[in-house]
């Protein structure tokens, strides 16, 4: 029995027990699940889904903090909550804000993926990342990390690139990403059916009805980003499917693999950007 489970692993990519010997996972197919790289506790903490949801709330987190850090003269007391701790505009420009601005005049096209991580305050911050955590801990659920990867990413470039040709001129926010989470959860639960499937669907609904009113009510909210990023998590939530049609396959790891890679570069560059312009003054 103790050597039984000295030889037995979790699965870094379904997390289910399997044997260490095993030249793939008979439960997700995931090849040499035993190999010593893939029992690093780094590339584990990218599979479990709370702590993938904890490292993608800390780069948004490091991101507002960087923000805030690159000009603190910006910083001061205002009678608007929403506007509580805010970054100067010039530090969100350097940092990656999309827009007809970045793009047309800076030829910043990488901005459509680092406007995810950028925020306007304190309050806008903790609103996105509160809904992340809700909503991200479901979509981890039913689609898996690696396809979670891939809808955040490619739902936030498809709600920005919808307000760029809307004509926004700046803009910034987790919302665009969190809306295409909210697509594809609508779109499980409105292709899975049933009790589960139409309470899920009822239980994002509203908050999809809730953000858009709210982004009526408020001035100065990007509806363009958040139907563009909602648009998308249903496209994409319908082309990825879902873990009760399928388990993730070495597409999914490969895609979300390439937006992984892709973010954690642009962050890396715009930040060093930002950085090297800030000192250059």
């Amino acid at each position: 029995m103790n050597g039984q489970r000295r030889n037995s692993i979790l699965c870094p990519n379904c997390n289910k027990l399997i044997s260490a010997d095993e030249k793939a996972c008979p439960y997700c197919g995931t090849a040499r699940p035993g190999s010593w790289w893939k029992g690093l506790g780094w590339t584990r903490s990218w599979l479990v889904p709370d702590q993938f949801l904890k490292l993608l709330i800390g780069v948004n987190v490091g991101m507002y903090a960087i923000s805030l850090l690159l000009d603190l003269s910006h910083l001061g007391v205002s009678a608007n909550p929403l506007s509580l701790l805010s970054p100067s505009g010039r530090s969100l420009l350097l940092l990656g804000a999309t827009g007809t601005l970045p793009i047309d005049g800076l030829h910043g096209w990488w901005t459509l993926v680092s406007a995810s991580y950028l925020h306007g305050g304190l309050l806008h911050l903790l609103f996105n990342m509160m809904a992340l955590r809700q909503i991200g801990s479901l979509v981890v659920e039913e689609y898996g990390v690696h396809r979670t990867i891939s809808l955040y990413t490619l739902s936030g470039v498809a709600g920005f690139t919808v307000s760029y040709l809307a004509g926004i001129i700046l803009t910034i926010g987790a919302s665009a990403a969190l809306c295409g989470l909210i697509g594809a959860t609508l779109y499980y639960g409105k292709s899975r059916g049933g009790i589960y499937g139409q309470t899920i669907y009822k239980q994002v609904l509203a908050w999809a009805i809730g953000i858009f009113a709210f982004g009526l009510l408020m001035p100065g909210i990007n509806n363009w980003a958040h139907g563009g990023g909602l648009a998308g998590g249903i496209l994409f939530g319908f082309l990825f499917g879902y873990r009760e049609r399928r388990e993730e396959n070495l597409a999914d790891r490969g895609l979300a693999a390439a937006c992984a890679l892709l973010t954690a570069g642009i962050l890396v560059w715009s930040v060093t950007l930002a950085i090297w312009r800030q000192v250059l003054g």
